[in-house]
């Protein structure tokens, strides 16, 4: 270990991650009698022992740390409070457990991980279990309370069954599993007599196997299910151990577990023997997937069961087809004919595609260059005597352990083994080399494997820049300068989330300085609007041309800017004026009065009086009154057409209101000739005359207005008066057309014999007298009109009209 540690691990609370995760120290003074002037000291550490971070802690007392699977350190405080902090020791948020918490204190605590994430099981001094399955999203469950339990237990742990957390507890010989509804006492399967207590538990590092330690010396492993004894192990100590874990490889039939005492190290599994190691130095056990890390002050080790490949390949006298491959090729190399017979013994047994495929497997679980490169060469030699064997696991292997080597190396300090690294993923270990700064390695990494930019290289660099805006000894001017040259147009960056991470440090100027740079305007407006730069968010939107934009940002500013300086950067900004201009007219209509008044908008406020009266208003006397606004308005903008016709419209109310009351009917809302109409059909000839003159109908329009009316009533005894009470200003063949129209030729015809000679062809056509309409076509010579004429004829009945008008034309011609 890299580190020079000044006190033993047992005086520290410590906290290591799995996956060749980071190791954090806080040198505990609530632990010793010491002054209380003496503050503890927050480590973190690498897994090669490299100082990562180091804080003078400030806050309350720590009862427990732990590593969330973000690698985030969790700080379990005695009131219950939770702070959070990043590897490099900056802090990143605090939650609490709830006041019950608060009030009872806590007594232990647990880190724990399930499929929802990473957990926090707290125990308080009411002896009341307090657990959050998930501390990114807080869900606080209080457990139900144990019957009798007037102490701590004597351990306790979590378990996740079904994707749901669960606590095991054990009072005496008696042992509890509470859900979140149900305290429920469980029975161990072929537990041995005599247990009075149980002193410690280990659960396995998939949750699916469970260890008890208890105070006969028997240790009991089964599965967590509570179904199952897998085996019991005396291993003749009664006292208390300091770490009981599992050792385990996946999909392994062996199973095994570390006991570790001050100076001893036992593992036990199912056979009579055990294995012991006796500890120079005070140790602290780590879980993982494969085995168990062991650090001290000293040393950093993994213990692990021995893979399948590597144990055939080595084991002494082994005949396995990867151990001859491994002979064949080293003696190969010392130009030896052993290498021949060698490898004619594994063809004839026809293992050759199996010792190569042994030799790739062992070459991953070597953890040293030197053996890992003399079993790829094996595997190579041998691929040279197959026709078919695939290259993908030779290459693949190969790029694996370039990348585990590399990041085994103790400046980097992340001993991953190569089960680890399956379960981890690329993405995952990219993540935490970034998190831990390493923007170079991540980097070449992507590179080797040729990842694609989204991926790799720009995530990376887009981390980087978010470290480097956290840099508040450079100048804003300087590092925008520096992140754009280095990200410039790279696919995947968004210059607004490296703005955003300046801004949540401070840095609201090298914020907008960021956002320059960012092509997307809807990523930009957000984040201005968020820092409170609207007036600039307005611009940017408006630039855009994206008008759903434009209306967020107009929304914002008018919850942020009183009414006047809202009007007046509306002003300034013609375009966002027009839509919100529209956005009112739809929603706030007192609003678009308000922004017509302050501009002076007359002929606008006009028409927006003269919407109101129709749609805002009910009575007759609110609508005249918005009409007369309406008009006031027109004046002002100098419109004197609209001014009158709004007058006009004014009076023509007050008298559909004056009507309806001595008339009865419905008149409000109808036209000025919808009201002529109504009176006529209503028998009111004289009162609609009136109204005619009084708004000023031309008589031709009135006429058509009677004439109609008229013909819809079929009162053609006042349809003849009518037409005699003076020349009619529009000629007589509209009589003829309504007549007809209503299906009544005897009425059509009295009006066609006065139709004038210009229309007289066209009148007796319409009422079906062809043959004066040709003798009136020849009196007239004109050839339109024989034409027209002849139109009409058919041959059966008007066969002498049509020699009539053809005499007509030869004579014509000969003329």
């Amino acid at each position: 270990m890299d580190w020079d540690l000044k006190e033993e691990l047992r005086d520290c609370l410590v906290a290591a991650a799995p996956y060749g995760g980071p190791i954090a120290l806080l040198r505990n003074p609530w632990r010793k009698e010491k002054a209380a002037s003496v503050r503890p000291v927050l480590e973190i550490y690498s897994a090669s022992g490299m100082p990562l971070a180091s804080l003078m802690w400030k806050s309350g007392p720590v009862v427990s740390l732990g590593w969330s699977a973000e690698e985030e350190l969790l700080c379990v405080q005695e009131d219950g409070v939770v702070l959070v902090y990043g590897l490099h020791g900056d802090f990143r948020r605090h939650f609490s457990m709830g006041n019950e918490v608060l009030q009872n204190r806590v007594l232990d605590a647990r880190i724990f991980h399930t499929e929802l994430g990473s957990g926090v099981a707290i125990l308080t001094g009411a002896h009341r279990f307090t657990l959050s399955a998930n501390v990114s999203d807080l869900k606080l469950r209080r457990m139900p309370e144990v019957p009798g339990l007037q102490s701590a237990p004597s351990c306790w742990t979590t378990l996740c069954r079904d994707r749901v957390a669960h606590i095991l507890l054990a009072v005496g010989p008696d042992l509890y599993l509470l859900d979140h509804a149900t305290c429920s006492p469980v029975t161990l399967p072929g537990l041995a007599p005599g247990v009075s207590s149980f002193l410690q538990m280990a659960v396995s590092f998939t949750s699916r196997h469970l260890a008890l330690f208890t105070d006969t010396g028997y240790i009991w492993m089964g599965t967590a299910s509570f179904k199952e004894k897998l085996c019991e192990f005396n291993c003749n100590i009664r006292a208390p151990p300091k770490q009981m874990v599992w050792c385990s490889r996946p999909r392994s039939k062996e199973r095994a577990v570390v006991v570790a005492w001050e100076r001893r190290l036992m593992v036990v599994g199912d056979t009579p023997e055990s294995i012991q190691f006796v500890l120079d130095e005070d140790s602290y056990l780590v879980p993982e997937l494969d085995g168990v890390r062991i650090f001290s002050r000293t040393t950093h080790e993994f213990l692990h069961e021995v893979p399948v490949a590597s144990e055939e390949i080595f084991k002494i006298a082994s005949m396995a087809p990867g151990a001859l491959l491994l002979e064949a090729q080293k003696e190969y190399e010392k130009e030896s004919q052993k290498a021949d017979e060698y490898l004619r013994e594994i063809q004839e047994l026809g293992q050759l595609p199996q010792a190569v495929q042994q030799c790739i497997e062992a070459a991953g679980h070597e953890h040293w260059p030197d053996m890992q490169k003399s079993l790829l060469r094996a595997a190579s030699f041998g691929k040279c005597f197959l026709d078919r064997f695939p290259p993908d696991s030779f290459v693949r292997m190969c790029q694996d352990l370039r990348i585990l080597n590399a990041i085994r190396d103790y400046h980097i300090g992340i001993p991953l083994t190569y089960s680890q690294y399956k379960q981890l993923t690329i993405q995952v270990l990219l993540d935490r080399l970034v998190l831990r700064r390493l923007y170079p390695l991540a980097i070449q990494i992507c590179e080797y494997l040729r990842l694609p930019e989204v991926q790799g290289v720009s995530r990376i660099l887009a981390h980087w820049a978010c470290y480097k805006v956290q840099q508040k000894d450079v100048s804003d001017e300087d590092v925008a300068r520096a992140i754009n040259q280095k990200l410039g147009d790279t696919p995947g960056v968004s210059y607004s989330d490296i703005a955003a991470r300046a801004y949540g440090c401070g840095r609201t100027e090298l914020a907008i300085k960021l956002l320059e740079y960012e092509p997307r305007s809807g990523e930009q407006v957000p984040l201005l609007l968020k820092m409170k730069r609207s007036k600039l968010a307005l611009s940017k939107a408006i630039e855009s041309g994206d008008t759903d934009l434009v209306f967020t940002v107009l929304l914002h500013l008018k919850n942020e800017l009183n009414r006047g300086d809202f009007f007046m950067t509306l002003r300034n900004q013609p375009m966002a004026l027009s839509l919100y201009r529209q956005f009112c007219k739809h929603q706030e209509l007192e609003t678009l009065k308000d922004l017509y008044n302050q501009d002076d908008n007359h002929q606008e406020l006009g028409s927006f009086h003269i919407r109101a009266s129709y749609t805002a208003e009910e009575h007759i006397e609110g609508r005249v009154a918005a009409l007369q606004k309406a008009a006031e308005a027109f004046n002002k903008a100098k419109n004197d057409f609209a001014a009158k016709a709004t007058e006009d419209q004014m009076r023509l109310l007050r008298l559909q209101r004056c009507l309806e009351d001595e008339l009865g009917g419905r008149f409000l809302d109808l036209s000025v000739h919808d009201t002529v109409t109504t009176l006529i059909l209503g028998g009111h000839n004289k009162r609609a005359e009136q109204v005619a003159r009084d708004f000023r109908i031309p008589d031709k329009r009135l006429w058509w207005l009677k004439l109609t009316a008229l013909a819809d009533l079929e009162d053609w005894e006042e349809l003849e008066k009518f037409s005699k009470s003076k020349k009619s200003p529009i000629g007589y063949l509209p009589f003829v057309e309504i007549c007809m129209k209503q299906h009544n030729k005897y009425e059509a015809k009295k009006y066609a014999s006065r139709v004038g000679p210009e229309q007289k062809v066209k009148a007796l056509l319409l009422v079906g007298d062809v043959a004066q309409a040709a003798d009136v076509a020849i009196e007239h010579r004109n050839e339109a009109e024989m034409s027209l004429v002849l139109s009409h004829c058919t041959g059966a009945t008007d066969g002498a009209t049509v020699d009539k008008i053809q005499r007509a034309r030869a004579q014509a011609q000969k003329k």
